[in-house]
C-alpha cells in the first residue's frame, strides 16, 4: 500500500491533480450561490451537477484531441492542424448524412462516426506521410495543412452551417439515467480515451517506441526501430482523435460548419503542455493531457463564474503555457543534475 501511495505522489501528474483540486475548491468557495426557483434551496453557482458536467463536457472535446496531440509531441513533433481536421471531419459527416437522406437511427450514427473517424485518419496519415516523405519539420507541414483542410471544408460547404440528423444528437446527449439536463456521454468518452491512451503509451510496444523516438532519434535508429512508421502512426492517432472529437462536437451542438474549432489548436497544445508533455519530446501522458484540458477549461470557467473580463482569457492561458514549459525545463535540468551527481558519487565510491 505504501509503495502505491509513493508511486502516485511521485508521478508527474500528481502536482497537476493538486492544482486542479485547488482551483475547483477555490471556485466553489468564491462562486457564490443562488436560490433554486422550484425549492428555494441555496445552490452553489459552480459546485452543482449542471455546471460540473458542463465543465467536463467543454473539456472533453479539447482533451480527446489533446491525447492524440500529446503522442505527436512525445515523438518530438507538433500538430497544428487538429482544429481544421475537426472542422473537415464534422462537415464531411454532415454532408454525407444529408446526401443519404432519412435513414435508421443506428445506421445514421454508425455512418456519421465512420465518416468522422475515416476523414480524421486520412488527414492524420497525410500529415505523417508529408512529414516523412518531404523531410520537413511537422510545424511547417501541419501549419500548411491547417489552412488547406479548413479551406476544403469552407469550399465544400460554401460557408454554410449544416444541421446534423437528430439521432446523432440523441446519442451524444443521452442522459444515461441522469436528469434530462445532464449529458455525460462526452465526459465518459473522454475518460475512456484517457484510459486507452494510457494503456497504449505505457503498456504496448508501439507506445514505448514513441517515447524512444522522442527521447533519442539516433539511438532509436541504431536500435532498428522504423522511424517513419512511428511518425506516421502518431499523426494518424492525432487525426483519429480529432475525428472523434468532431463527431461528438457536431452531434452535441447539432450542426457542423467550416468555422468549427477555430483556435482549438491553442487549447489542444496548451492542454498537452500544461499536462506535462515536453516540446522537445520523450515526455508526456494521456492522463496529463486530460488534466491539462480540465485545468484550461477551469481557468475559462473561473473567468466567467467570478465575472472577470473575458478578454483576459487568452492572457491567462498564454501565461499558463509559459509557466508550464519553464517548470518542465527546470525539472528536466534538476533531474539531469541529480543524475550527474549520482554518477560522480558512483565513480568516487569505485
Amino acid at each position: 500500500m505504501r509503495t502505491i501511495v509513493h508511486r502516485i505522489v511521485g508521478s508527474q501528474e500528481s502536482g497537476l491533480v493538486l492544482v486542479v483540486v485547488l482551483v475547483t475548491l477555490a471556485l466553489a468557495l468564491l462562486a457564490g450561490s443562488h436560490p433554486d426557483l422550484s425549492t428555494g434551496a441555496s445552490i452553489n453557482n459552480f459546485w452543482n451537477a449542471n455546471t460540473l458536467v458542463q465543465t467536463a463536457t467543454d473539456a472533453s472535446f479539447f482533451a480527446i484531441m489533446a491525447i492524440g496531440a500529446t503522442m505527436v509531441i512525445i515523438s518530438g513533433g507538433i500538430d497544428l492542424s487538429v482544429g481544421s481536421i475537426y472542422a473537415l471531419a464534422g462537415v464531411s459527416m454532415a454532408l454525407v448524412l444529408r446526401a443519404m437522406g432519412p435513414a435508421g437511427g443506428a445506421t445514421t450514427v454508425f455512418v456519421g462516426l465512420a465518416v468522422c473517424l475515416g476523414v480524421g485518419l486520412l488527414c492524420g496519415l497525410l500529415n505523417g506521410a508529408l512529414v516523412v516523405g518531404l523531410r520537413v519539420h511537422p510545424f511547417i507541414i501541419t501549419l500548411g495543412s491547417m489552412w488547406i483542410l479548413r479551406g476544403i471544408a469552407f469550399v465544400a460547404t460554401k460557408a454554410e452551417s449544416i444541421i446534423v440528423p437528430t439521432p446523432l444528437t440523441a446519442v451524444v446527449k443521452a442522459p444515461l439515467g441522469l436528469p434530462s439536463t445532464l449529458y455525460p456521454v462526452p465526459m465518459l468518452t473522454m475518460l475512456a480515451m484517457m484510459v486507452l491512451g494510457t494503456i497504449y503509451l505505457q503498456r504496448t510496444v508501439m507506445g514505448r517506441h514513441i517515447f524512444a523516438f522522442g527521447g533519442n532519434v539516433e539511438a532509436s535508429r541504431f536500435a532498428g526501430l522504423s522511424l517513419s512508421r512511428i511518425q506516421i502512426g502518431v499523426f494518424a492517432v492525432s487525426g483519429l482523435t480529432a475525428g472523434l472529437a468532431a463527431f461528438l462536437g457536431a452531434s452535441f451542438y447539432g450542426s457542423a460548419s467550416s468555422g468549427d474549432a477555430q483556435g482549438y489548436e491553442l487549447y489542444v497544445i496548451a492542454s498537452a503542455v500544461v499536462g506535462g508533455a515536453s516540446l522537445i519530446g520523450g515526455k508526456g501522458s494521456a492522463l496529463g493531457a486530460m488534466l491539462g484540458a480540465l485545468l484550461i477549461v477551469l481557468i475559462r470557467q473561473s473567468i466567467r463564474t467570478l465575472h472577470f473580463d473575458q478578454n483576459y482569457e487568452w492572457i491567462v492561458i498564454g501565461c499558463a503555457i509559459i509557466i508550464a514549459v519553464v517548470v518542465d525545463q527546470w525539472s528536466t535540468r534538476a533531474g539531469a543534475r541529480r543524475l550527474s551527481l549520482a554518477r560522480e558519487q558512483l565513480k568516487t565510491a569505485a
